[in-house]
């Protein structure tokens, strides 16, 4: 099959997916969306926040406070629940016109914010919600490319700022070293390093709680299928590994293209497969104290949907169970986005933890936050 054929393919496939794969109604009220969901026994979803367009990553302040990073839509939000009900009732635009800002950390006071080509920080940020300062650039070095653009950001154990630099195509080998990389920084900018490479694109990342070990999600290539190559959840142990993109795909299939330079064995393979196209997503080890025991430090994993498979997958939050440290087994946690005749409603982005042990979850279709509690026997 010829590269122009594939192309072509691919253009259809994303046309397709454009024109089909919207809501499957029109909502009058995001909270109809709930009544679709379904979770284990025991646990209950509301609506704790709209009027949020294209809500992806999210990140906890002082006092409550979620701040929630976009994509295309270039805005940062803060909500707040200020009479602890479980609903936010204070809204804020923090920041405007940004390029493409999904990514927000919190430390110290000051909000961090990961646009594709530079990470700005807005200080004493919780006093002035209403009146946000000017941002502050920490570093402004980071490649432009819109395509796998987006910035997932992170502190760290050791208070080292983590993001990561996709690929700028679907398949193709990086034109810098910097691309298809994990990263981290001072928090001031200073002293950036490149800590792993093959990665094709990673917004999902987190540190095992009882080991410190960094686990992170990547999206894999696509025209290879339906079902290959399986998406990745790897895991980061010393500088200087190396993934498998774009030689190799899901730790055993070599690309076509690329396979026959280097052999898999050479590459770091992946420590969980999922189903290929589900796009992996925001991902957060559960420390809460509101959910039973046995969720204690599993992995919640928030599958953004496929958008080029012939029948769609995905569209979930997903439990990855742990046993010594390392993934067993995973399970659905809430479905009910996709329906069953292919149609969306909405696609789960990120996963936050709140004080209370309640899960936060966002929708960027929707433009909305689901709040997870547990009210069942323990």
């Amino acid at each position: 099959m010829t590269d122009i054929l594939m192309k072509i393919i691919h253009t259809t496939l994303l046309i397709l997916f454009l024109f089909n794969f919207q809501p499957a109604y029109a909502l009058d009220n995001p909270k109809d969306v709930l009544t679709q969901l379904t979770l284990p026994p025991g646990f209950n979803i509301s609506l704790y926040a709209d009027k949020l367009p294209n809500a992806r990553s999210l990140a906890l302040g002082d006092d409550g406070v979620v701040y929630v990073g976009t994509g295309k839509e270039g805005k940062v939000y803060a909500v707040q629940d200020s009479n602890n009900d479980g609903i936010a009732d204070k809204y804020f635009v923090i920041a405007s016109n940004l390029y493409m800002p999904n990514g927000v950390a919190y430390k110290d006071g000051s909000l961090y914010v990961a646009a594709v080509n530079r990470i700005l920080r807005f200080d004493d940020i919780g006093k002035h919600l209403t009146n946000p300062p000017e941002p502050v650039v920490v570093y402004d070095k980071l490649p432009s490319d819109k395509h796998h653009g987006w910035k997932y950001l992170r502190f760290g154990p050791d208070n080292k700022l983590y993001t990561a630099v996709g690929a700028p195509c679907n398949i193709c080998k990086p034109p810098q070293e910097i691309y298809t990389s994990l990263i981290r920084l001072n928090a001031d900018g200073s002293d950036l390093e490149i800590l792993a490479g093959g990665i094709r694109n990673t917004v999902g990342f987190d540190w095992q709680p009882e080991t410190g070990a960094l686990f992170f999600n990547d999206n894999g290539r696509d025209r290879l299928g339906d079902d290959v190559p399986p998406e990745e959840l790897n895991q980061w142990s010393v500088k200087g590994e190396h993934f498998g993109y774009p030689y190799c795909h899901g730790g055993d299939i070599p690309d076509p293209e690329f396979g026959k330079e280097k052999k898999c064995e050479q590459f770091k393979a992946p420590v969980w497969k999922y189903k290929a196209h589900i796009a992996p997503l925001g991902m957060r080890f559960y420390q809460g104290k509101q959910f039973p025991a046995e969720y204690k430090n599993q992995l919640f994993v928030a599958q953004h949907g496929s958008w080029n498979r012939t029948e769609p997958q995905g569209y979930r939050v997903v439990l990855i169970n742990f046993k010594q440290n390392q993934p067993v087994s995973e399970q659905g946690f809430i479905s009910g986005w996709l329906l069953k005749d292919g149609s969306v409603l909405g696609r789960p982005v990120d996963i936050l933890t709140l004080p209370d042990g309640s899960l936060l979850v966002s929708d960027d279709t929707l433009g909305v936050i689901y709040k997870v509690t547990y009210q069942g026997k323990f």
